[in-house]
């Protein structure tokens, strides 16, 4: 049985965690001793032979990804860290940085040490006020003790870490889209090749990373490969930070191994589902991965094992709702968000989502048709495989596999009109005098 961890999260309870202060006095800024007197190319090497993988939801292996940066091109290369955390249900980021930001940034100064770069941006979502304080006073003590800027603790090593505060456009998490917003442009996804490894930021080389990636590194610098190995899975090692959000009773971040089953990280770090509630439906790596069922609650949160039961560990924001939520709102919920946050680059998504949400609310207002079903499944195929970018084939994810799933509910919504007894509206939907849902207001709507 696996035990909860406490290794990107041991500074939680801290008080004083988040300043220098009280890092350093639990052992922070460690690891650059350690980095300094290697090579670089032998430290990705060893992030390689550890087997880290993104965890921002592509799940990548990150010594590989950071081995495509071009050495000898005589340009300089760039560390964007994508902090704009947006996906529904994913928060992880948030209290990692607000609790424990020099974490970060000294996981930023070796990740450019390996990389040969002297020059860091974090690209924070723009409604992170706090963390944004967290950060901004975190990298001003680096830099006034010395452990950003010029000839790091004596090393020779220069590191600079630009904070850019973004302007809340979800599809700023992409990363290419990022890039053009940090250059101060209308952020919206490039076409590739070139990736941005090789004409990233200003055309530069350029390496972008989640948040809680970076954080890893250090840790295996520090600590060896064996050490991070010896959690998680073979494919999938090392810690992992789980958001679980929904109809639980303590619902928060815990750590856990890699490879932890769904059952154990609900039952024993939050208390279970909510009193007089059986899990029904959950989403895995938030609302943009194919839902799953009860039946596969003992599935391991790992990149293969969820994969295996057909959807996507995503950034294991595991949302878990109950017999008491309707799926169908749910889902609609979840399409209405994509709509609002499209881009607008790309035909599939910019008008797909919104004939999704127009069904959607036909089928949720009583007026469902039978062709209703079938037309959900032309418009997400209309959708899969044919956006410029990933936030079509993640934002139609939920759609399939809920019709798989729960096609008893839509249904029982074409056939009667209305939800099956026993269903709550959803969060977002209001309901009329009879108890049947309204999705055309949402709630505080004037």
């Amino acid at each position: 049985m696996a035990e909860p961890l406490s290794v990107l999260t041991s500074r939680f309870d801290m008080a004083e965690g988040h300043t220098l202060e009280g890092y350093v006095a639990t052992g922070g800024y460690a690891s650059l001793d350690v980095a300094f007197g290697q090579a670089p190319t032998d430290l990705v090497q060893q992030v390689k032979d550890a087997g880290l993988r993104g965890r921002g939801g592509a799940g990548f292996p990150t010594g590989v990804k950071w081995g495509f940066t071009p050495r000898d091109s005589g340009k300089p290369v760039y560390l964007a860290v994508n902090a704009d955390e947006g996906e529904p249900g994913t928060f992880k980021d948030r209290e990692l940085m607000e609790r424990d930001p020099h974490q970060l940034l000294e996981g930023i100064v070796v990740a450019c040490y390996m990389l040969e770069s002297r020059r860091a941006f974090i690209f924070l979502r723009g409604e992170y006020v706090w963390p944004g304080m967290r950060l901004e006073q975190a990298i001003a003590e680096a830099y006034e003790h010395g452990y950003l800027g010029k000839n790091i603790a004596g090393s020779g090593v220069d590191v600079d870490v630009t904070l850019h505060y973004a302007a809340g456009a979800y599809i700023c998490g992409e990363e290419t889209a990022m890039l053009d917003a940090l250059e101060g442009r209308r952020g919206q996804p490039r076409l590739r090749p070139p990736f941005p490894a090789v004409a990233g930021l200003y055309g530069m080389p350029t390496q972008v990373n989640n948040v809680e990636t970076i954080m890893n590194v250090g840790h295996i610098v520090q600590h060896g490969i064996d050490w991070y190995r010896s959690m998680g899975t073979d494919k999938s090692p090392g810690p992992k930070v789980f958001c679980v959000s929904g109809e639980v009773a303590r619902p928060g971040n815990y750590e856990w191994p890699m490879g932890t089953p769904a059952r154990e990280i609900v039952d024993r770090s939050c208390g279970g589902m909510l009193a007089g509630r059986e899990l029904k439906f959950w989403a895995p790596g938030g609302s943009s991965t194919p839902l799953l069922t009860a039946d596969h609650a003992d599935t391991p949160m790992d990149f293969d094992s969820i994969a295996a039961a057909g959807s996507l560990l995503g950034t294991a924001a595991m949302m878990m709702y109950s017999d008491h939520t309707s799926v169908v709102e749910a889902v609609l919920n979840w399409t209405r968000f994509y709509e609002h946050e499209s881009c607008g680059k790309c035909t599939p998504c910019r008008e797909g989502f919104f004939w999704l949400s127009q069904v959607y609310e036909r089928l949720l207002d009583g007026r469902g048709r039978p062709a209703d079903l079938a037309l959900l499944d032309e418009q997400g195929d209309n959708i899969l495989g044919r956006a410029f970018c990933a936030l079509g084939d993640g934002g139609v994810s939920p759609i399939p596999s809920s019709l798989t799933h729960f096609r008893d509910e839509y249904e029982h919504l074409v056939a009667h009109g209305r939800l099956p007894d026993g269903l709550e509206a959803h969060a977002g939907v209001v309901t009329d005098n009879s108890g049947h849902s309204r999705p055309d207001q949402l709630v505080g709507a004037p």
